[in-house]
């Protein structure tokens, strides 16, 4: 018995394979808050956080996800304090170099979502190697979602659909859902079912506006360093819950 189907044991908790999201997004809210609290300077729960990334990330190979993206990094993010900033550039920068082993052990392909040029050299250097690494394997998909802005993803896809059709390579008519889809940085993902934030936040802080159209929404009030698998297991089991209308009615 692998330690998930112990610890859905644990919780009395059966899930459904047959509804299980494809795709889960996270908003990883609460690290400086968990550090306030505990005294701490605010990148300890950066750091704190991490570690909390590392057993999700192997929780959700374990239940058999498709993919799972993670807000690392927003575009706002860029105004906080330069020195937690460097911190945070340092530290994914160090989980990028040290944990693909792991990501190799675990059969988990690693991407990004995020203008990645605007990231420092040594990051950029260390996301795409780990990328190039991981690119064959066919289990979870760890998309990080790194310098993203929701809106200005959409811009993106927007400026690239009108060089196509100034450079007479795209009819606008032909500009449909799926083909802005496929200018999105999340390209080959299937869209969210399911959004979880923790910390307690009501916003969706501008994270994936196009994808999470009809994602099922989960808040926690627990801060992201202290969310852990059975957090998700719960997450999840409240999603088989729901009735997923996508508009229609009720059957």
């Amino acid at each position: 018995m692998t330690e998930i189907e112990k610890l859905k044991t644990e919780l009395g908790i059966v899930l459904d394979p047959e509804r299980m999201p494809r795709h889960i997004a996270v908003i990883m809210d609460g690290n400086g808050r968990w550090a306030t609290q505990r005294g701490l300077p605010r990148v300890a729960g950066h750091a704190q956080g991490y570690e909390t990334v590392r057993d999700i990330v192997r929780a959700s190979g374990e239940l058999g996800l498709s993919a799972l993206t993670l807000y690392t990094f927003s575009t706002e993010n860029w105004t906080r304090p330069k020195q937690e900033v460097d911190v945070l550039m340092e530290l994914i920068e160090m989980a990028a170099r040290n944990e693909v082993p792991s990501l190799m052990e675990n059969n988990v392909r690693l991407r990004v979502s995020g203008r990645i040029s605007e990231l420092p050299a040594s990051l950029q250097e260390a996301l795409m190697e780990g990328m190039e690494t991981t690119k064959e394997n066919t289990g979870l998909v760890l998309n990080l979602a790194i310098n993203y802005g929701g809106r200005r993803e959409i811009l993106d896809a927007v400026r690239e659909a009108c060089r196509r059709a100034q450079a007479g390579a795209l009819d606008p008519e032909e500009i449909t859902e799926d083909y802005l889809s496929d200018l999105m940085y999340t390209a080959g993902l299937p869209d969210p079912d399911l959004l979880i934030r923790t910390a307690g936040e009501l916003r969706v802080s501008n994270f994936l506006l196009w994808q999470t159209w009809y994602a099922e929404i989960w808040v926690t009030p627990t801060l992201w360093p202290d969310f852990t698998p059975a957090d998700l297991i719960r997450a999840i089991a409240d999603y088989q819950q729901r009735e997923r209308k996508f508009g229609a009615l009720s059957r």
